[in-house]
């Protein structure tokens, strides 16, 4: 290793240890942040022939689609702890092998109970990944300016990693069966696992103290209860369901909250939500998210099911958000050093207020110049959040406590992606469900066609001509109008989210670093 100076804000300069090929051992992590981030979208499309295949019911299917996420949001704060005691490299290898194995079991899954279960394997090893990654960062890379750029590039391979599951999934689908979305998960983790055990240096807390299962289990009852919560609300609007599972949700998480500081090691160090800059940078984080993924749920459906195109065409449609996010993310550090931390941020927030507030324009017939511009913004916007504040809440513990860290992030960016689905989802749907039906089309098949789009667009095809296009017609008018009232809704959130950024985050820097 070498050590050498850099300048960082304040009186002197500091020296920093550089660790010989950590760029390489960043590439390999790059490599696992990829395949979780394109895992999470993928499943969406091969939804379908999942269901023809394995004949799932309504709620198995729900199941199916949700499982994934549930479990990751509600293992990441124990699994980024559980790291910082026996080893982050060790954690993350051990979950690429078995996201890996558990790949197959997904992929030949032959019944929708079979399919739940290996999609919660699945989220289980997924959580083990993401939290390990961004703290080994943090141990890789010493100097705050080199970490930021290379949190800049983790951010944007998060990212494009998104952005790519549609267009991977929608390729592999028209060319190979359902299962193939789940099997191009082996080489990769193998891959990253023979590289890994190379490459990838070993590092943990020296005195992680006891893993507290009872916080384990308050942690996972928590999340899981109020991720739940916030998806039955948008499927199905506020119900008993959904308010017993917040009710559970609340309950569990507040008794992990209350018990932490009573641990001599406690899971995650409450504490740290008193420090404005991370509290911010959580809220900001999570608010960013909100934006980039209600917004490209939705255009992803006004794409298919409006405009016409296939899934892969609607991917490929929605790439713009990828190249900004990740043309942001990769010199949001750097801009915020030249600038600030509050204008990089709240800038962020407020670009992605922009792009959400210039889809109030949307029409069924509106060009491509529109949609895919305001997806570059959000993209933009969303990068320079989501990199700057990543590196605002890992640089705010010591090296040796970075997974729990970690962990906070990557559960806002679960809690805003699931956020971002059901609160703007409960507006678009709540405007949907009252479009006026065209005479002449029968009682039970206007039911089906208030339920979402996609059921109207398949009654109509069991309909007579004029009658399947009045009703089509005046569906996709509806949802376009919920799609715009949603998005003026969402950009006045993220609006005045900005300008609370832009005075909350006023005196942090990047360079303040806990380590020092």
């Amino acid at each position: 290793m070498t050590t050498v100076t850099s300048a960082v804000p304040g009186p002197a300069a500091e020296a920093y240890e550089k660790r010989p090929g950590r760029w390489i051992a960043l590439a390999v992590l790059v490599l696992a942040v990829l395949l979780v981030a394109v895992d999470a979208t993928v499943l969406a499309l091969a939804t379908p022939f999942i269901s023809e295949d394995l004949a799932p019911s309504g709620t198995q299917l729900l199941w199916i689609g949700d499982v994934y996420s549930f479990v990751i949001a509600g293992l990441l704060v124990s699994m980024g702890s559980l790291g910082d005691r026996i080893g982050r490299k060790k954690l993350l290898l051990t979950g690429a092998v078995a996201f890996g194995l558990v790949s197959v079991l997904n992929a030949y899954a032959s019944s929708p109970e079979m399919m739940i279960a290996a999609r919660a394997l699945l989220g289980v090893a997924g959580a083990t990944l993401m939290p390990a990654t961004l703290a080994l960062i943090r141990n890789l890379f010493h100097d705050p300016r080199e970490r930021s750029l290379a949190i800049g590039i983790w951010a944007s391979s998060a990212s494009a990693g998104a952005a790519l599951g549609p267009v991977i999934g929608g390729f592999l689908l028209e060319h190979y069966w359902w299962g193939s979305v789940f099997l191009v998960n082996v080489p990769v983790m193998a891959l990253l696992v023979i590289a890994g055990v190379r490459l990838l240096p070993e590092s943990r807390d020296p005195a992680p103290g006891p893993w507290d299962v009872p916080s384990v289990a308050m942690s996972l009852v928590g999340m899981v209860s109020v991720v739940y919560a916030i998806k039955e609300t948008a499927a199905h609007g506020p119900g008993a369901p959904a308010a017993l599972a917040a009710v559970a949700g609340v309950a569990a998480l507040t008794a992990f909250v209350r018990r932490q500081p009573r641990l001599a090691a406690p899971l995650l160090d409450v504490r740290l939500f008193r420090r404005r800059e991370f509290s911010t940078a959580v809220a900001a984080d999570l608010l960013a998210v909100l934006g980039l993924s209600g917004l490209l749920f939705f255009l992803s459906q006004f794409l298919q099911l409006v405009q016409g195109r296939s899934p892969l065409q609607a991917g490929v449609a929605e790439l713009p958000a990828a190249v900004g996010a990740v043309a942001a993310s990769l010199v949001a550090g750097a801009a915020a050093r030249r600038f600030s931390v509050r204008i990089v941020v709240g800038g962020g927030l407020g670009i992605v207020g922009a792009a959400l507030g210039g889809l109030t324009a949307l029409a069924p017939g509106s060009g491509y110049l529109l949609v895919g511009g305001c997806l570059l913004l959000v993209g933009l916007g969303a990068g320079f959040a989501f990199a700057v504040t990543a590196d605002v809440i890992l640089s705010s513990v010591p090296k040796e406590r970075a997974g729990a860290a970690s962990a906070v992030s990557e559960t806002a960016y679960e809690l805003g992606a699931a956020l971002g689905i059901a609160v703007l989802g409960s507006i678009v749907t709540g405007v949907y469900r009252r479009f006026p039906i065209p005479d002449g089309v029968p009682a039970d098949a206007a039911s089906s066609a208030h339920e979402s789009l996609g059921a109207a667009a398949r009654t109509a095809a069991g309909l007579p001509g004029q009658e399947a296009a009045r009703m089509l017609t005046a569906a996709q008018d509806a949802f376009v109008d919920g799609l715009r009232i949603a998005s003026a809704a969402g950009a006045a959130v993220l609006l005045t989210a900005a300008v609370l950024a832009w005075f909350l985050l006023k005196d942090h820097e990047l360079g303040d670093d806990t380590a020092h």
